[in-house]
């Protein structure tokens, strides 16, 4: 028997918990992690956050699979049909972690989606997407007192609500 990828969707906040049983339980397991940095009353505090929140990779027998499901943090197992393909997906992703470069999860920000700006003097307002135009300009709609306003910026300034 193989040992088979399947991806874990966790219970809220359960992704350091679920990695914790499956080492008790000698399963393999990969969660990334990228590290956030934050100050708090002058200290300087590092973080390691789940870069994929509310999933787990698990290389599994199928018989382990009814082992992960009641370790109460699972929610759902799911199969990974291209074995291969994720596995050397999952390997990018992991190699590119352990360099310097910042990675963060990249939100899928279309036309529709509800944002907030992160930056800048419009920090914290919130608005629509219009219309995403090339890779990182985005237009978008500002409702004040029933009236929009187009602002063109950078998407990487945004964050979905």
């Amino acid at each position: 028997m193989d040992l088979l990828w399947f991806v874990a969707h966790t219970r809220p906040r359960c992704e350091k918990k679920l990695v914790d049983f499956c080492e008790r339980n000698t399963i393999p397991v990969t969660l990334p992690c990228y590290r956030s940095v934050r100050k708090y009353r002058g200290k300087t505090v590092v973080f390691f956050k789940p870069l994929f929140p509310g999933y787990v990779f698990l290389k599994l027998l199928q018989p382990q699979r009814s082992v992960v499901y009641h370790s109460d943090y699972v929610a759902n197992l799911l199969e990974v049909i291209d074995q291969d393909v994720f596995a050397n997906q999952l390997e990018d992703i992991l190699q590119a972690l352990e360099t310097n470069y910042e990675v963060r999860l990249a939100p899928q920000i279309t036309a529709g989606c509800r944002v907030r700006i992160k930056h800048g003097p419009l920090r914290g307002v919130e608005g629509w997407v219009e219309q995403r135009t090339g890779t990182v300009m985005v237009q978008l709609r500002l409702d004040f007192i029933g009236q929009a306003a187009a602002v063109k910026m950078d998407a990487s300034d945004l964050e979905l609500t």
